[in-house]
């Protein structure tokens, strides 16, 4: 198994953390490997004189390099080289979406049998002409858009701090506020060859088994508590995705009308529960749905793979504690994490993954990692189940299971919820995704 992390390509999300838990659990029947990879300006800084003069998406790239040494190095540490599965949570799982899609699904080499998807991240992913614009801006601060200056040269004979000091975000063209999440992956031509949701929609993927995961509340720690207003609302949606027009907005709005809060202690905004709904299903839970139904779509046997529809699986968490519910957060983003690698591996785990009585999650953690381990060895999440668990049924037509303390079961998405994604798919090509 090897795991992806890292957050929204930008930040180190200690991707050294331990397995031991795991492949202790799975009977040593597993070898786990965790990797870092180039991020922010150092993975991601994109330009046409990059691509002349070297590669473009090295963060990505870097994880290629990765996959492949472990192809030809596994075998001595114990692991199978042709049983390789990629996990990846946050924009760890956008990079395992990208790579089941990259070089159109026709790569050159063959570097996993199976993926998992935790949390999928689908941010703007603009073309690369789109972010010439960045290059620019980051050759200019540093003195190296003088005129007869070869500005990569410069900036690769900068120093490693002063870049570092520019690894920040800034407004989009023709936007205020910084956006969340600024320095992404792009449209290469090569690696990426087009908008993942593209990619997919014309089957250039990798016809592989998959696992996908959500958390209920995907979006309620990326937006801010504190939103007011429906202007709001709108600019947070404009500053994130610079392309969306007022219509697209309001379009976005007939489909969220506004929630009320569910609890008066916190506080919150008035709007916060509308935007996090709808920034958690643009951004994670619909770009899981869709693929998946892209993904099921291709399943039957083609001309180059065989029928592997009872192979495509997905889940939503649902698992409470105490301090997310007093806070508002509901069930977060990544909230799993815990329970797949066990609360000991994962510094600052909810302290409800240790207690066992009322409020206490930690009879979940053998449930959703012995379904992981058993998805890993053996391609299906039910072979090596935790005793007393519920059988997991494949997706085929919105069918997942709830894992939740004490009432894990299968559930069907509901169809407002169905639709609100595909919706969210028509404004694929505005949004960058």
């Amino acid at each position: 198994m090897c795991s992806v992390c890292y957050k929204g390509y930008v930040y180190d999300s200690q991707a050294d953390f331990d397995g031991v838990q795991v492949v202790s659990q799975s009977g040593h029947n597993i070898v786990f490997v965790n990797f870092n990879y180039r991020v922010g300006i150092f993975g991601f800084l994109a330009s046409e004189k990059i691509r002349e003069n070297g590669d473009l998406n090295v963060g990505l790239l870097d994880q290629r390099k990765l996959l492949s040494w472990v192809k030809q190095n596994i075998a001595q540490f114990g692991g199978d080289p042709d049983h390789v599965v990629i996990h990846g949570a946050s924009a760890g799982a956008g990079s395992v979406a990208l790579h089941l899609a990259a070089y159109g699904g026709k790569p050159p080499d063959s570097l996993f049998v199976a993926a998992i998807s935790e949390s999928l991240f689908f941010p703007a992913q603009p073309f690369l002409q789109e972010v010439e614009w960045q290059f620019d801006m980051v050759a200019g601060l540093l003195g190296c858009n003088t005129t007869g200056v070869d500005q990569l040269a410069c900036l690769r004979g900068q120093p490693m701090l002063f870049l570092q000091a520019l690894n920040v975000a800034a407004p989009f063209p023709g936007r205020r506020d910084n956006p969340l999440f600024f320095w992404t992956p792009c449209v290469d031509d090569t690696l990426i060859q087009d908008l993942p949701y593209s990619l997919y929609e014309a089957k250039d993927f990798l016809p592989v088994p998959v696992m996908f995961g959500t958390c209920t509340d995907e979006g309620s720690i990326f937006v801010s508590p504190l939103t007011a207003t429906q202007l709001e609302f709108t600019n947070f949606f404009q500053n994130n995705f610079p392309d969306l027009t007022s219509t697209d907005v309001a379009n976005i709005l007939d489909h969220y009308p506004q929630i009320a809060p569910a609890f008066t202690i916190p506080v919150t905004g008035p709007w916060y529960p509308t935007l996090s709904k709808a920034y958690g299903d643009s951004t994670f839970t619909c770009p899981s749905i869709n693929l998946l139904r892209h993904i099921t779509a291709r399943s039957v046997a083609g001309a180059n793979h065989l029928d592997y529809s009872n192979k495509i699986f997905a889940y939503r968490y649902n698992v409470q504690a105490p301090e997310n519910t007093i806070s508002g957060l509901g069930v977060p983003h990544v909230f799993d994490a815990a329970a797949i690698f066990g609360p000991s591996s994962l510094p600052g785990s909810s302290l409800s993954y240790f207690g066992t009585g009322p409020g206490g999650n930690a009879p979940i953690v053998p449930i959703l990692m012995d379904y992981y381990i058993s998805f890993i060895r053996t391609l299906d999440p039910n072979v090596y189940a935790a005793p007393g668990a519920p059988v997991w049924h494949p997706w085929r037509d919105g069918t997942r299971l709830k894992i939740e303390t004490g009432n894990t079961t299968m559930e069907t998405v509901m169809t407002q919820d169905l639709e609100r994604c595909v919706f969210w798919e028509t404004l694929a090509t505005q949004m960058r995704q």
